[in-house]
């Protein structure tokens, strides 16, 4: 079936050129970011002869409602063929109860056979959360979710963890998380240094110390607003500072709205070996809105739209599926070894649809590089 596969057919190019072309509406994003930092060289890279079938995943607070026999019945009816499971912190721990199954081993063997008789891999376990807070109670509890979901990664074999960096406060005796971009006013710089120096960076070679011994090597942060690492440069600058287990999370739909063009991105981080996971997930940018507004106008409810300068989609709804199959492309040509996950946090399509539409595009966009190479 594969050799009489026609990737420029009729109802290709139409699958290519409107999905998500309406709705998009999209602004242009700079092409200079991979000169941003210096890329390790002789790192290899695919040939459309060697492209490998990423698996495509879901992660599963999509579907907060599902028991977890339930979840694994839904995912083997949509096809998915791989799972980032959620075990506490902002994610919470719906379909995973970490602390039981790492005291139970026959609950945990219970636990793992039900995705395994889907055929469904359990490739990453998350636990987004703030474990440099500066109220340390929360600190301690995000802290403690992150230990708790290494070991559990280790008896299971998941060789990726999922989360935040983390925003501590602008000094040591400051109550809440102190975002800090922009080094102007001079307070504000001091404020970003203490935060690096004395609780950032600390934390972070600890967390990778501790992963390390536990045969945990990838700790994919994603890059995300309100947090220190909010794009490629502070993710590779906590990298530098801690080690090569610090990697990407590589969220596009946090880079979009910043200007960044995520195949720059994808080869920039790539070609390092930075890129440990990637969560699938659009933004929609209206130009009307971002001209009168700027783009730090995001929306997370359906009722806001009417004022946004952005939000989150669906994958494919924000930039047309030929975008995204440049992106699978990108992913492709350099080596990436993780899974797509697809995240959907899309203020109009609910959970189960959301995740339908990505999963068609990107099975879709899969499907036509993988012929290209055999045709």
């Amino acid at each position: 079936m594969a050799n009489n596969f026609d990737p420029l057919s009729p109802t290709r190019r139409n699958f290519l050129t409107t999905t998500g072309g309406a709705i998009a509406g999209a602004v242009a994003a700079p092409r200079a970011l991979s000169a941003a930092a210096p890329q390790t060289q002789g790192t290899p890279t695919s040939t459309p002869g060697s492209r490998r079938k990423i698996p495509i995943g879901v992660f599963d607070p999509a579907f907060p409602d599902l028991t977890l026999d339930q979840l694994v019945d839904k995912y083997q009816s949509m096809g998915v063929e791989a799972a980032e499971i959620g075990t506490g912190g902002y994610p919470n721990n719906k379909h995973c109860p970490a602390q039981e199954l790492l005291d139970d081993p026959a609950k945990l063997r219970a636990w793992k056979k039900k995705f395994d008789d889907h055929n469904i891999q359990v490739a990453t376990l998350s636990c987004h959360g703030n474990p440099v807070h500066p109220d340390r109670t929360i600190a301690e509890r995000d802290a403690e979710t992150f230990r708790r979901t290494v070991l559990l990664a280790e008896k299971l074999d998941v060789k990726v963890i999922v989360g935040f960096s983390g925003c501590p406060g602008g000094n040591p005796t400051d109550k809440n998380p102190n975002w800090v971009t922009y080094r102007w006013p001079p307070e504000y710089a001091a404020a970003q240094d203490w935060q690096w120096k004395e609780r950032v960076v600390p934390y972070w070679k600890q967390a990778a110390k501790f992963a390390r011994e536990h045969g945990v090597r990838r700790l994919a942060l994603e890059m995300h607003p309100n947090f220190v690492v909010y794009n490629p440069l502070t993710l590779l600058k906590l990298r530098e500072a801690v080690g090569e287990e610090i990697g990407a999370n590589n969220d596009l739909s946090h880079l979009f709205w910043q200007g960044c063009d995520p195949v720059e991105v994808i080869h920039m981080l790539g070609k390092q070996g930075a890129i440990y996971h990637a969560h699938m997930k659009d933004t929609v940018l209206y130009p009307d809105k971002v001209g009168k507004y700027g783009v730090l106008n995001f929306v997370f409810e359906k009722q806001d739209l009417k004022v946004a300068s952005d939000a989150f989609r669906a994958v494919g709804y924000g930039h047309s599926a030929s975008t995204w199959k440049d992106i699978v492309r990108a992913y492709m040509d350099v080596g990436y070894e993780g899974i797509f996950s697809v995240e959907n946090e899309d203020p109009i399509l609910s959970g189960e649809v959301g995740v339908e539409r990505a999963l068609y595009v990107l099975k879709n966009v899969r499907e036509e590089l993988l012929t290209e190479q055999i045709t």
